[in-house]
């Protein structure tokens, strides 16, 4: 039988908030559908290809909100460690109440980011743990009626990531075994050019069954 997939997340932000002053914020909540593909391809000895695009809709399906391909490189370390440094390209579009760009308008973001991976089991639980380190060039314009962006604004954010896996059929996850997982991932931006110290944080549960 065909393995279908349940996808359900929850992206609990504040990208949406423009920070005005320490006590002034302006909250705004929206659907957005998450469309993903993830390849990793062997290359020599402990090293990988790691390729990813992520196509994300807003209101449901109905408009754009961002498209994002990132790819990297992969060096393993052990059996469940490795490490992986890698470029991404955003596209971030005009979508709900409240755009992210002051101006209402789609702007590109290109980023650098390493990141350390460990993977490990607790009995029928396994555990995936990242932690990301982003250099981060966003778009920006310098008055309305520009038509691109005329300028970057630099930014560094910190990831850090766990998601936890439980088999509902036999101890280890396996092609076809039916299985749940919990993921959370907690967004912190730091230095210079950053309003929002606390950027986003993403809670998500997934399932997959036969």
């Amino acid at each position: 039988m065909r393995k279908q997939l349940i996808l359900i997340f929850i992206l609990i932000s504040s990208l949406q908030s423009f920070s005005y002053g320490e006590n002034n914020r302006l909250h705004s909540s929206n659907s957005i559908a998450w469309f993903s593909f993830q390849a990793t391809t062997s290359l020599k000895n402990q090293w990988s290809l790691q390729t990813e695009y992520h196509c994300r809709r807003a209101g449901g399906i109905e408009e754009w909100q961002q498209s994002l391909l990132r790819l990297g490189i992969n060096y393993r370390l052990s059996k469940q460690t490795s490490l992986r440094v890698g470029y991404a390209l955003v596209e971030n579009y005009a979508y709900g109440e409240y755009s992210i760009n002051v101006y209402g308008k789609n702007f590109a973001e290109h980023r650098m980011y390493e990141a350390l991976l460990h993977n490990h089991s607790e009995g029928k639980f396994s555990f995936s743990n990242r932690l990301m380190l982003e250099q981060r060039f966003v778009g920006k314009y310098s008055y309305a009626m520009a038509t691109k962006e005329d300028s970057y604004v630099y930014a560094n954010r910190l990831r850090m990531m766990t998601k936890i896996q439980y088999p509902l059929k036999g101890n280890t996850i396996k092609d076809k075994t039916p299985y749940v997982s919990l993921y959370d991932e907690l967004f912190i931006g730091f230095g210079k050019n950053v309003n929002n110290v606390f950027d986003q944080n993403r809670l998500g549960v997934l399932w997959a069954i036969k």
